[in-house]
């Protein structure tokens, strides 16, 4: 399930033209983190990919797939238009409503604690679509 989820925080990263040491970085140990080896991560960084999304996620599964994605979208301190419309679509597909990317540019930082991201997953999920 990791590999899509480096395919969409690389095509973030890679909307203002350019890959970022941070960001590149921040990609790498999430894939690290999920047992994917580096000689399978540095590649996809020399690659657009198409937006997909994989059916099965669960909600948990969309909630770390959207917060990586605000997460990075950050990380370099500086938001621009395409990148949150990128995010926004993103979520749209997993199935929020596009709106959810408020709250969360809003309350998403770089470290949080265990109690912050259970409220923010609490927040989120009354914009899933579905409820």
């Amino acid at each position: 399930m990791a590999i899509p989820q480096l395919k969409l925080l690389i095509n973030l990263a890679r909307i203002d033209g350019e890959v970022a040491e941070k960001e590149m970085k921040f990609i790498t140990n999430i894939g690290l983190a999920n047992g994917i080896p580096i000689a399978d991560i540095t590649p996809l960084f020399d690659q657009s990919h198409d937006l997909i999304i994989p059916s099965s996620m669960t909600e948990n599964e969309r909630f770390g797939y959207i917060l990586s994605l605000v997460q990075l979208m950050k990380i370099d301190e500086k938001l621009y238009k395409e990148e949150i419309r990128y995010c926004a679509n993103v979520a749209s597909k997993m199935g929020y409503e596009q709106t959810v990317m408020f709250d969360l540019m809003l309350h998403v930082r770089a470290m949080m604690e265990a109690n912050e991201m259970e409220a923010l997953k609490k927040l989120t999920s009354k914009y899933l679509k579905t409820h």
